[in-house]
């Protein structure tokens, strides 16, 4: 029960539709226990003492309480699922929200599978117990209950089993049948859309975080998840019209049954309303009990689906933006490290330590160091995706968190080292932080990054559609569609997070000439492994476990015979055997 009123937020909203349903549910019931009364007194009082003339007219006030008991079991379930799927709406596009919300350190130990298992297999176990768990429990609990009470004052038990409705029913079965699967495999098919959005989104995190697209990402969402609702609610019909006819057939054959039984009575071989009374009585019981384990552990999976959807909805949210923050259209990308400590989880060693530098605005910062060194580290403070455990990140002079997440990363161009592009177009690839981007400025921008040649060859040149995660394209082709996504943005920083290392030497020779000229007026922090890459950087920051071991431009770095000396000497080691090796052949 802590589940579920933790959860109520996210329901009692729609407790109109739950609470016509029940009524309705309690219209059916009622119905349902006033057959065996009816019939028993009509039979044994009516027929027994020959006051025939009243059989039609009961006969037609059974046929009028099993049309009304249809209409209201139509609106009983109808309502009852209308309940379950705009409270889950609510919910599933809430925790979506809240994924948008939540900070690199929780995707750091989520799991995309456990996540996707959580918005998809939990959010609907829940549904389904807010459809039919609500309700088959108390259906059960005054079935049980009255129906007890009432065998207790007839006091004789009875059963009967009739086949007289199996093949009238079968038909309706499969009916119900051809129209039920064609709209669960539309369900199928909407489902699986809305989960390739939602993966798609989990895994490109970085980059929709780093464009803050967030808002954009929520409303594809919601077009998906809005579909998946309308063809829920389409298949919630279908159930709903058959079940009620279904159930008429079978009370049909009782009516049948009581015709026989009444033969039967005429003839004094024994009472026959005692007969359907208690035959119905039996069944009531009997159904569902039989059905109870069915709601028991329907609960057990709501409550452990209930669990891990709060998981997720009480995840702290680390970074937060302040009341008044700053707001700028465009910052000047002075970027400052005061001090700055940075510990990815509590017990670790520091990823970052005391680390301080000044990069003025249109400088280019380069970063080299071995893998886990700290470079990556420095550039997602800049972004703000971590806090730093002690010092300052100033940008123009402003401890980053004053600034208001949108002002802070649309100001910032980022390419990472696996560049994750969209199931979706060339075109919109380039243009997802810009979306306001014309066809031309999309095409300057993948000239810049080396993109526009190997664009135009393709089959619908920037209209080609991707696969997921851009598959089809090379590793390098996919970085040069990031980078022309990056530029696009005009950013005041930009961070080429090894940006160049799946693209050859010639390839990475022309995109590096062309980010010369992409790189004035801004200030360029440039993480890579090749010191080609970064030898003209303004400033080198050598790391080694977090700490700056050195800096400066590349003439003294050499000349200082350390760590930067070192890689040098390893790289163009390797390129001079290579040349020999060239050379014998």
């Amino acid at each position: 029960m802590d589940t579920l009123k933790k959860l109520k937020q996210f329901y009692w909203p729609f407790r109109n539709y739950f609470l016509w349903s029940l009524f309705a549910l309690i219209f059916v019931t009622a119905i349902t226990l006033i057959y065996p009364m009816i019939l028993q007194v009509t039979i044994d009082d009516v027929v027994r003492d020959e006051k025939y003339n009243l059989i039609p007219y009961i006969s037609a006030l059974f046929l009028g309480l099993m049309i009304i008991k249809g209409f209201a079991t139509y609106f009983h379930q109808y309502l009852g699922d209308l309940f379950g799927i705009r409270s889950v709406y609510s919910l599933r596009d809430e925790l979506y929200k809240k994924l948008q919300r939540l900070p690199f350190t929780y995707y750091d130990n989520a799991k995309t599978g456990d996540l996707m298992s959580r918005l998809t297999a939990d959010v609907e176990g829940f549904r389904f117990f807010l459809s039919v768990g609500f309700s088959e429990v108390i259906r059960i609990t005054l079935l049980i209950l009255i129906s007890l009470s009432l065998m207790f004052y007839y006091s004789v038990p009875l059963a009967i089993v009739t086949m007289v409705a199996m093949p009238f029913l079968a038909v309706v079965v499969y009916k119900f049948d051809k129209q039920v699967h064609p709209a669960f495999r539309k369900i199928r098919k909407s489902f699986g859309k809305m989960n390739t959005r939602v993966q798609e989104n989990i895994s490109g995190m970085n980059t929709v975080k780093s464009l803050s697209r967030e808002d954009f990402e929520i409303g594809r969402f919601l077009k998906r998840s809005e579909d998946y609702r309308g063809k829920y609610i389409d298949t919630a019909n279908i159930w709903a019209k058959y079940f009620p006819l279904m159930e008429f057939i079978g009370n049909v054959c009782v009516v049948a049954l009581l015709a026989y039984g009444g033969y039967m009575v005429i003839n004094e071989n024994l009472m026959l309303g005692e007969l359907v009374a208690f035959f119905s009585l039996v069944w009531y019981i009997l159904g569902p009990l039989m059905n109870l384990g069915f709601v028991i552990n329907l609960f057990s999976q709501a409550k452990a689906s209930g669990e891990r959807l709060l998981e997720i909805l009480e995840s702290s949210e680390d970074i937060r933006e302040k009341h008044d923050p700053v707001v700028k259209d465009r910052l000047s990308g002075h970027v400052t490290f005061e001090n700055v400590t940075l510990t990815y989880q509590k017990d670790d060693d520091s990823a970052l330590k005391q680390i301080s530098f000044d990069a003025p605005p249109g400088k280019t910062i380069g970063l080299i160091g071995s893998t886990g060194s700290g470079k990556t580290s420095i550039t997602q403070l800049i972004t703000r995706f971590y806090e730093p455990e002690e010092g300052k990140v100033l940008i123009d002079g402003e401890p980053v968190q004053n600034y208001g997440l949108k002002t802070l990363r649309k100001n910032i161009g980022f390419v990472l080292q696996e560049a994750f592009l969209f199931s979706t177009s060339i075109k919109e690839n380039i243009a997802y932080g810009n979306p306001d981007a014309t066809l031309e400025d999309v095409k300057q921008a993948a000239k810049r990054a080396q993109a526009h040649d190997f664009i135009m060859e393709m089959p619908e040149g920037y209209d080609t559609l991707l696969g997921e995660r851009g598959m089809g394209l090379s590793g390098g082709q996919k970085q040069r569609i990031a980078i022309a996504r990056a530029l696009l943005v005009d950013p005041a920083i930009l961070i080429l997070d090894d940006a160049t290392s799946a693209v050859d030497m010639e390839t990475e020779f022309q995109i590096q000439k062309a980010l010369k000229e992409v790189m004035k007026g801004r200030t360029t922090f440039i993480i890579a492994h090749r010191i080609s890459s970064l030898k003209h950087a303004d400033e080198i920051l050598v790391l080694e476990d977090g700490w700056v071991k050195e800096r400066g431009v590349h003439n003294e770095l050499l000349e200082n015979g350390g760590p930067y000396q070192r890689i040098y000497d390893i790289q163009y080691q390797d390129k001079e055997i290579i040349m020999n090796t060239s050379h014998i052949s």
